[in-house]
């Protein structure tokens, strides 16, 4: 039963955390002059507007199963590249900066949280956790979010599509090597699946640093 319960919270934050995700990139898009998220509904905190059944809960059971760290995603928030306004007027023309930015935001979003839960961590080291057992469940519920938080920016900068990696490395590509990109595209959503399958445990290593990082606690 305290499993179950383990997962359930597990799957809660997951949930608020891809959501935050989401609903920052479609902020990022929008502060840039792109209104397509606001127009389709999608810069809204209502996770029912963002889920994704695949990677929403049937990845993080499999990460759970596999004793990873969870991870997972949400529907992509849609929005126009060529709507965006150019975030650093006439330099850096050479690239897509504003595809960048966006891209960056909800990776950078997660990072955001997993700082703000993991000073709070530090904070709970200053031996409260010793002597008061609700401050030992806060540091276990803080840890929770502080990992799955971390888990998932990493897991979204892999360069593979759908991912916002991906994104991020289309934007910095020469526009003449962009062809090869997109037919490596079409292969995406395959190539994600053998990364979760075979390869999604390089990510803890990656976790547990940064874990340890913020926190000053070992993961």
């Amino acid at each position: 039963m305290q499993n179950a319960i383990g997962f359930l919270f597990q799957i809660a934050v997951l949930i608020f955390s891809v959501v935050i995700h989401e609903v920052s990139h479609g902020f990022a898009a929008y502060s840039l002059g792109d209104p397509t998220a606001k127009i389709q509904g999608r810069l809204t905190l209502n996770p029912i507007k963002h889920l994704d059944f695949f990677g929403s809960f049937l990845v993080p059971v499999f990460a759970y199963l596999a004793h990873l760290p969870i991870i997972g995603w949400a529907k992509p928030v849609p929005y126009n590249p060529y709507n965006l306004k150019h975030p650093f007027g006439r330099f850096f023309r050479g690239h897509d900066w504003g595809s960048v930015l966006v891209g960056l935001a909800g990776p950078g979003a997660n990072i955001f949280v997993a700082l703000a839960f993991g000073f709070g961590i530090r904070f709970l080291q200053s031996g409260v956790v010793a002597y008061f057992q609700a401050a030992q469940n806060l540091f276990d519920i803080f840890s929770a979010i502080v990992i799955i938080n971390l888990a998932l920016a990493v897991f979204n900068l892999v360069p593979i599509p759908p991912l916002d990696g991906s994104k991020l490395l289309l934007a910095l590509l020469p526009y003449q090597s962009r062809e090869l990109y997109y037919r490596f595209e079409r292969f995406g959503f395959l190539l994600l699946l053998i990364f979760i399958f075979l390869f999604s445990g390089v990510i803890f290593p990656i976790v547990s640093f940064l874990f340890r990082l913020i926190t000053g606690v070992a993961f």
